[in-house]
């Protein structure tokens, strides 16, 4: 194998990655509804995969070019797969089933979260649920300090894809409530 084979599989190991690693960011970003940079993304993923396509294509009668396309195929879903968990976009509601929801409430609300309480019946009587929306980047947290009250705890975390301005304090309601 000469060194233009070993540099062009290098070239579509690399296009390959960053190719599949925009397509998995671009997947995260259609959930949060950023149309204009799921657009911008989508056409420099495509952009970059015919120049890869057309490469392995040209130089068929070289497997380390084929190889190196999947190699890249493989390496980007995982680059992409941790660049979006590390930026972490998008909002979550984060549902807590508690018997200590008054508590549980009290201290994410002091942690400066909007908390909407609700009462029902579990299989072992009366339970509170706990709505709370937050920054994908600060669910963890705020798991973590409902954890700290009630060790036992149930909680469920949702991406949320859309959502309605809603009333924030005790200030008047905005027009879009008042519909």
């Amino acid at each position: 194998m000469d060194w233009d084979v070993i540099l062009l599989a290098a070239l579509v190991f690399a296009a390959r990655l960053c190719d599949v690693a925009l397509g998995t960011l671009r997947h995260a970003l259609v959930v949060g509804g950023h149309r204009g940079l799921v657009w911008l993304i989508a056409f420099l993923e495509s952009l970059v995969w015919v120049f890869a396509i057309s490469r392995v294509i040209t130089n068929i009668s070289q497997p380390a070019v084929a190889i190196a396309f999947a190699l890249g195929f493989a390496s980007g879903t995982f680059v992409g797969m941790t660049v979006e968990r590390f930026i972490k976009l998008g909002e979550q509601v984060v549902r807590i089933f508690t018997t200590q929801g008054d508590e549980v409430a009290r201290r994410l609300r002091e942690r400066g979260h909007r908390v909407t309480q609700f009462e029902g019946r579990g299989r072992d009587g009366r339970v509170d649920l706990l709505f709370i929306q937050v920054a994908r980047r600060k669910a963890a947290q705020a798991v973590k300090d409902a954890r700290a009250v009630d060790a036992c705890c149930f909680y469920v975390i949702d991406d949320v894809r859309a959502a309605a301005v809603g009333r924030q304090g005790s200030g008047p309601a905005t027009p879009d409530m008042q519909k």
